[in-house]
């Protein structure tokens, strides 16, 4: 799941950028709110942590504009901000969430995984397609009951499939939502990755949609 951080304190935002990394999440830290747009117009993220007094464009300016063009994005705001007016006046102007500095590490993680969930319609914290389970707060994976280890990476592109079951989804997708700015990636990582899922759990469970990208079905019936 990939995040990004807008935080303009730099011990703050090196300090959730490790912290959401150690997590499991794919984490990026901009530090004002310009940058931030900018990053948001051109990338995909599956949430926001957004501070309110930034440089540039403020967080509630930011957190405007991204409403008005109809982005979705789920977005934490994340803030010094202690008054319940700003509370009300941050979730009125579209935010999903409110968290008051600071903030443990653990506490925001869960926070960010529901917002994920909301946002997709799942309302059991557990992925289940057929007889895959992923629990993505304990980051473990059942395959027809049993347990499934697998490496950092192979359990996000796992992750990635399962909430997008039915759907195809291209490589390139696949490393914007996985991958961070400043993570070197090797140019077949992706089909590696899938390779060892398939090894791990089932060849079937993930198709190869030629020329397009892979695909987890939906249906039990179909895994």
């Amino acid at each position: 799941m990939r995040v990004l951080i807008v935080e303009d304190d730099l011990q703050l935002g090196d300090g959730l950028l490790h912290g959401l990394r150690a997590a499991g999440f794919a984490a990026d830290w901009v530090r004002d709110g310009t940058a931030a747009d900018r990053s948001l117009l051109a990338e995909s993220f599956s949430v926001v942590v957004l501070d309110l007094g930034l440089p540039g464009i403020d967080g509630r300016d930011l957190l405007q504009r991204l409403r008005a063009r109809g982005d979705r994005t789920p977005v934490l705001v994340l803030t010094s901000r202690d008054a319940v007016e700003d509370r009300i006046a941050g979730l009125d102007g579209g935010a999903d969430d409110y968290l008051v500095k600071p903030v443990a590490i653990a506490e925001l993680a869960a926070r960010l995984r529901a917002l994920a969930r909301r946002a997709a319609g799942e309302a059991a914290p557990i992925l289940t397609i057929g007889a895959l389970q992923i629990d993505p707060a304990a980051h473990s994976v059942c395959w027809h009951g049993t347990a499934v280890e697998l490496g950092t990476r192979e359990f996000a592109v796992l992750e990635e499939l399962a909430r997008n079951a039915g759907r195809v989804l291209s490589r390139e997708q696949l490393e914007s939502r996985l991958y961070e700015w400043d993570r070197a990636l090797e140019s077949n990582a992706i089909e590696v990755h899938v390779h060892h899922l398939r090894r791990k759990l089932a060849p079937e469970l993930i198709r190869t949609i030629r020329g397009v990208g892979y695909l987890m079905p939906r249906a039990p019936g179909e895994v």
